[in-house]
């Protein structure tokens, strides 16, 4: 029996939009940083790559929680 309701289609867990998560990959030797990025979920990310300072700001704009895992 489907238990979802027209409010929560999907019966998802509650997500928190201004909760942003940051994963470093790999800081590059030509100043590139290769990071996960997510919104709420931090199980679901976009990989995304920024020169070092834009990679500083861009963690800083959005205060991000830092992923060790």
């Amino acid at each position: 029996m489907n238990t979802a309701t027209a409010t929560d289609p999907l019966n998802l867990p509650s997500v928190d939009l201004n909760r942003r998560f940051v994963r470093v990959l790999e800081r590059r030797s030509d100043g590139q940083v290769s990071f996960e990025f997510s919104i709420g979920w931090p199980e679901l990310a976009v990989e995304l790559m920024l020169p070092t300072a834009a990679f500083d700001e861009f963690c800083a704009k959005h205060q991000v929680i830092w992923r060790e895992d």
